[in-house]
């Protein structure tokens, strides 16, 4: 179990941060994640794993003027 913006949520062995993306519907391009208060690349999101009990933020980043 993980806990992702707030509410827990389904953890898996070997579960990237690409798996959750994908299983949670998370198409917006611009977007900034966490586990447990560290940042996590972009470039890193299809091999970074989740670790089990961790503590997961995804941002929608909006700019405008």
């Amino acid at each position: 179990m993980i806990t992702l913006n707030g509410s827990p949520s389904e953890w898996s062995e070997g579960m990237t941060v690409q798996d959750l993306l994908d299983r949670e519907h998370f198409t917006f391009k611009m977007l900034s994640v966490w586990i447990n208060d560290s940042a996590v690349e972009k470039k890193a999101f299809a091999t970074k794993k989740i670790p089990d009990n961790a503590i997961v933020q995804v941002i929608h980043n909006i700019s405008g003027g």
